[in-house]
């Protein structure tokens, strides 16, 4: 009978001790922000470095830019937060 016991308490004291790590594990939510893309009017030919479309990019006022596959082709697509 003791023995019972002893397995019912510690069983409940494991259960108090699983739903506290629960309750205590806060998680918090970060909201990611999304870039909008512009493809590059003044970037001219492939786009093979995006640090040359940044660059190009930052000539039309964008604070970003990387290259893109589209229809086979590598552009520069300028980017910013929206």
């Amino acid at each position: 009978m003791a023995l019972s016991r002893r397995m019912a308490a510690s069983a409940l004291l494991l259960l108090v001790l699983l739903v506290a790590t629960e309750m205590g594990a806060t998680t918090t939510k970060v909201a990611e922000a999304r870039d909008c893309l512009s493809q590059s009017f003044k970037f001219k030919g492939a786009c093979l470095s995006s640090s040359n479309c940044a660059a190009v990019c930052h000539t039309e006022n964008f604070p970003d830019g990387e290259c893109h596959r589209q229809h086979l082709e590598l552009k520069c697509f300028c980017k910013r937060p929206c």
